[in-house]
């Protein structure tokens, strides 16, 4: 298999074909020789783990095409690490050279005066990181460029150092209050906003006023909030709460009256604004467990506070069990409650922990198991249909080749791995995989005979054997049985008088196949189509035991992908086989694998070059693909679905790609923000996106009545009610997917 290796900053990233058992060390050893960074520098994560030496890739469930974070230690100087006088004076040096540096940069501000503030002006300041306003004092006006800094200090905030701002994130205090009847529609002023919970106290931001909605009890504002000066939320609905600021404009120093200058002088009140603990409010007085130590509840010694790095919690280094004298030298460290399993969270320095999946050290056996495609899991699994779902996979055409069964299963056509057949004792077969694993198969193409499962010892991990007992009609062999439409039989069989009216079965032939039939792809595992159990029965097989023999006759409306006509619809379908995320990318880096597969590729090329070279031929035009034409009843439904004409309009354009590219754009468009699935019962809420019914009642039953795609607030009897015209489309398009919802 492969994965990626990617630096923290994204910089630098390789792709490596290894093994599930490939160690630690050794990986390492690969990256040096890809990125040429030294094994000592290395440092590897892993879903918030770092994968430390003696331990191998399948001990971390690293699978197919995961990304492995890197991060490339500091080198220190070998002369800085020696404890000598003359690293004193170097480091004293670097030390000047900085300093010098810093006068350098401090030389290009110099004082200045503003033709609107002064030094110790209070005002309003724009946070950068909130994008929100709060109450600063100016301390001091630097001018850098022709332009005017200002060094700003927060008025209710001591601790927080000093910091330099443009003169467009200052402005004058706000202090005059408007009345909610004043308000005009396009004035701009400032509000008090919670963006996570409009309900609550929020911080301070401007406001566009587009609506003005005023009701008996509630009084509302629809318009733009501006988070920052290039956030803008449009289409944002808030209660402002009685206060409504208007926002002040800068005037010249020398316009100043008596008034403004009073203005100018802080008056020590706060605006009220969000409180960072919603327990205490922010109360220091108040024992509080969720800003304080989580034990005692107190607030006292800040500086003995330790954060956990899980949860965030803090915990009095004496309230801890056993009590700690001194906060650990650990990069990290996790409270109890985060601590849970000892083989996972490790002091720094030291190993994991041997766990259940930490592969037999005693074990004899040299066999590498990890490189195959085979070891891998499902990057991803269908949902579209359910698994025990009979009949064919909405948006799969007869004829898609897929390089490696995994596809096969993520695309849900064969869900098992390995297994032939698919399918439940108490209920039918789904699909069969035709791969020549038994000597007594027999493949004519529209019909073939298959051979069951069972009377073989595969212990030892052995994927195939001889046979070397009787097969019995249980398990899967009974439920391929049950797709024949006749009354089932353990003792002689039995064949269909109707063959066409029994279980259809989902049949995929595989490349090793080619040993036996004429009929199998060249590469790959393709979908042949729709296929009826006619008739089931026991033999003797060559191996001299009991088998149990199935004939299944094609019963599939498109062509089959074996003659012209059928592949003349591949050609015109676009099919092309297909292969994993990041297959080809790899296979270009891997070379040792890549020469045995173009070496053959370019003897053919230099041939043809050598014959074209005499004889040259106009190029080939290409073939225009099949376009697919919708139904009536899917016409219909989607002209009657005004609320997203826009997106079906977007998906009407990959018609002309074929079937398979229209539903694909469906499927991208029509996803539930929340299940990040294709919606079902969906509800069209009117920020015009689609979400399943069953998600959002559960939105809204934790609390959140906001569209979870754009925010767009919702009213707390919001009525629910499904787009029958969207969810009947779906159901046109998508046959079946209802099961699996």
């Amino acid at each position: 298999m492969y994965v990626k290796v990617r630096t923290m900053d994204g910089k630098q990233e390789a792709i490596l074909t290894i093994s599930k058992l490939t160690e630690v060390e050794e990986f390492k050893r690969e990256i040096e020789k890809e990125l040429n960074i030294k094994v000592d520098l290395q440092r590897l994560f892993f879903r918030g783990k770092q994968l430390e030496n003696g331990y191998k890739l399948y001990d971390y469930n690293v699978n197919l095409n995961d990304v492995i974070q890197l991060m490339v230690k500091i080198q220190i100087n070998e002369v800085e690490s020696q404890a000598t006088s003359s690293t004193k004076v170097t480091s004293s040096s670097i030390i000047k050279e900085e300093i010098v540096d810093n006068s350098s940069k401090e030389e290009k501000l110099s004082e200045a005066e503003s033709l609107y503030y002064k030094v110790g002006d209070a005002v309003d300041c724009l946070d950068q990181t909130y994008g929100a306003w709060f109450e600063a004092i100016i301390l001091k006006i630097f001018k850098r460029d022709d332009n005017i800094i200002y060094n700003m200090q927060w008025e209710f905030d001591d601790k927080a150092p000093a910091f330099n701002v443009p003169e467009s994130s200052v402005r004058p205090r706000a202090r005059r209050l408007l009345k909610f009847d004043s308000l005009k529609i396009g004035q701009k002023v400032m509000i008090n906003h919670n963006v996570d919970d409009p309900k609550v106290t929020g911080l301070w931001y401007d406001f566009t006023i587009l609506k003005i909605d005023k009701k008996k009890r509630v009084q509302e504002l629809i318009g733009i909030l501006h988070i920052g000066k290039d956030q803008p939320l449009e289409n944002r609905k808030v209660n402002p709460k009685g206060e409504i600021f208007a926002i002040e404009e800068p005037k010249f120093l020398t316009d100043r009256s008596p008034e403004d200058e009073q203005h100018m002088v802080s008056s020590g009140k706060r605006r009220r604004i969000q409180a960072y603990c919603d327990a205490c409010l922010d109360n220091p007085n108040k024992e509080c467990r969720e800003c304080g130590c989580r034990v005692c509840a107190g607030k006292e010694d800040e500086h003995n506070l330790l954060l956990c790095d899980e949860c965030n919690s803090a915990y009095h280094l004496s309230c801890l069990n056993p009590p700690l004298t001194s906060i650990p030298e650990e990069d990290y460290w996790y409270c109890p409650e985060c601590k849970n399993d000892e083989n996972e969270i490790v002091k720094a320095g030291d190993k994991l922990k041997q766990t259940k999946k930490k592969t037999n050290e005693n074990n004899s056996s040299k066999r590498d198991w990890g490189k195959g495609m085979a070891c891998v899991g499902r990057t991803k699994e269908c949902s579209i249909v359910p698994p025990n779902h009979r009949g064919p996979i909405p948006g799969v055409e007869v004829g898609m080749c897929w390089m490696y069964r995994v596809q096969v299963s993520e695309v849900g056509v064969h869900r098992p791995h390995i297994a032939g057949i698919h399918g439940r004792e108490t209920d039918c077969a789904y699909s069969i995989v035709l791969s020549g694993g038994y000597e007594d198969d027999i493949d004519n193409g529209d019909e073939f005979i298959y051979t069951g499962s069972g009377g073989r010892d595969l212990s030892g991990n052995k994927r195939t054997a001889e046979q070397s007992c009787d097969q019995m009609l249980t398990r899967m062999n009974k439920a391929l049985a049950l797709n024949c439409n006749a009354k089932l039989n353990a003792t002689t069989g039995a064949t269909a008088e109707d063959w066409r009216g029994g279980i259809p079965v989902r049949v995929v032939r595989n490349f090793k196949l080619a040993k036996h039939s004429k009929y199998a792809p060249e590469e790959g595992n393709r979908y042949d189509g729709i296929y009826k159990v006619v008739k089931y029965y026991p033999d003797t097989g060559k191996s001299g035991f009991r088998v149990w023999r199935y004939l299944l006759r094609r019963d599939d409306p498109a062509a089959a992908p074996w003659t012209e006509e059928g592949k003349a619809r591949i050609e015109a379908l676009g099919l092309k086989p297909m292969y994993p995320d990041g297959y080809l990318e790899a296979m270009a880096k891997n070379k040792i694998n890549k020469t045995n597969k173009t070496n053959k590729k370019r003897n053919i090329l230099m041939e043809e070059e050598n014959s074209t070279s005499s004889k040259k031929e106009p190029p080939k035009k290409k073939k225009k693909l099949e376009s697919y034409e919708l139904e009536s009843e899917v016409v219909k439904h989607i002209e009657e679905d005004q609320a997203n004409i826009k997106l079906w309009d977007e998906c009407r354009k990959a018609l002309p790609d074929g079937k398979t590219a229209f539903l694909q754009q469906v499927s991208e468009r029509f996803t539930c923000p929340c299940c990040l699935e294709l919606v079902y019962n969906p509800v069209t809420i009117p920020c015009t996106h689609n979400i399943c019914l069953n998600c959002l009642k559960r939105t809204f039953s934790s609390g959140v009545q906001y569209c979870p795609s754009c925010r767009y607030l919702l009213d707390k009897n919001y009525k629910m009610e499904i787009n029958q015209c969207l969810s009947s489309a779906l159901l046109s398009l998508y046959p079946g997917y209802e099961g699996g919802r």
